[in-house]
């Protein structure tokens, strides 16, 4: 998969190159690096550490803050490659960085849930041509702070009653009569989050309610659950694991009994808050060479980085796909 990834962004590499000669003379970018037009960095006949052509540039990148520690991992692991190519990762949400993305200010936006009607038609409206291409799957986890004893396991029903807009709970014996008299406090994504959105539709409600802390930083999430004795939240399984000593999972009730979030239950199907992770590629920037390279890097690494990060691999089959869909995708931008 390596040397395939290398003739795939070489082939671009050499397209472009190609159709800078009859670009104006070379000209010095902001970074001091050399560039061949506003918009191209120029390819250095340096070789990289493995052997590959050397890359410079930046890969605009924004979205999801569920998906952004895995881009993030796997932009640390290309930087060891392609030290002069710069991965700028923004945490806008899913929605914010679909906004961005079809507006044409990134190369690739993360997603935590599909690209929706509204969205495809901006980016047509727009002219932005893009390849969705899953890369993980993720374990929704729902979180209460250590001193709750009590919300052990949520029903859709009762999660409905904490997050949902009509008659939201104030009181957690308001959300079953069996748990304590105590005020729930809840800290949950903004609406620009495709957490938020999963949630709402895995619940089958239009609006949560707004009487909430919200944020699109999960780390200010986290922060609030553990510092209220009566929080509840929820984000992505790989910010669980990296706290798992200062919060609580929750087990959920889908209708077939309590299970807890963990790998092995997204894997088999039966937790009943799990979705699949996205990055979506704009289809024009991959004439850019390191666009290119970066996203074939992330392709045929994310399966032994995503482990470390937090989140589920996809299948064979799946990972397959999606190399693919990128394959189609160079060679049309080539």
């Amino acid at each position: 998969m390596r040397n395939a990834r290398l003739i795939a962004a070489l082939s671009v590499v050499v397209a472009v190159l190609a159709a800078a000669c009859g670009n104006s003379p070379e000209a010095t970018g902001e970074d001091g690096a050399a560039t061949t037009s506003a918009d191209t960095p120029a390819v250095t006949s340096d070789t990289a550490g493995d052997g590959g052509e050397a890359l410079s540039g930046s890969v605009e990148i924004d979205g999801s803050s569920t998906v952004a520690p895995l881009t993030e991992a796997i932009a640390e692991e290309y930087s060891a490659e392609q030290p002069d190519v710069r991965a700028n990762i923004g945490v806008s949400g899913t929605g914010g960085g679909f906004e961005r993305f079809c507006a044409g200010e990134t190369d690739i936006s993360n997603a935590s849930r599909p690209i929706d009607e509204e969205e495809v038609a901006l980016c047509e409206e727009a002219g932005v041509d893009f390849t969705e291409l899953r890369v993980g799957t993720d374990a929704l986890t729902v979180v209460v702070n250590p001193a709750n004893d009590f919300a052990t396991c949520l029903t859709f029903d009762e999660l409905t009653a904490i997050f949902g807009a009509e008659e939201p709970a104030a009181n957690w014996n308001e959300v079953n009569p069996e748990f304590r008299d105590s005020p729930l406090q809840v800290f949950a994504p903004d609406v620009d989050s495709g957490t938020y959105d999963f949630m709402l539709e895995t619940l089958d409600i239009e609006e949560s309610r707004q009487d909430y802390s919200a944020s699109s930083d999960d780390n200010q999430i986290v922060t609030g659950v553990q510092g209220s004795e009566g929080g509840w939240g929820f984000f992505g399984f790989a910010y669980f694991q990296e706290n798992e000593e200062a919060l609580k999972a929750v087990e959920i009730d889908g209708g077939e009994g309590c299970v807890a979030p963990a790998v092995e239950t997204a894997q088999d199907g039966s937790y009943p808050l799990t979705r699949p992770l996205f990055i979506y590629v704009k289809n024009e920037a991959l004439s850019r060479p390191e666009v290119a390279d970066f996203a074939s890097f992330y392709l045929d690494n994310v399966g032994e980085v995503i482990t470390d990060v937090g989140y589920i691999p996809e299948p064979e089959e799946a990972a397959e796909e999606a190399r693919s869909a990128l394959d189609q995708a160079l060679g049309s931008a080539g």
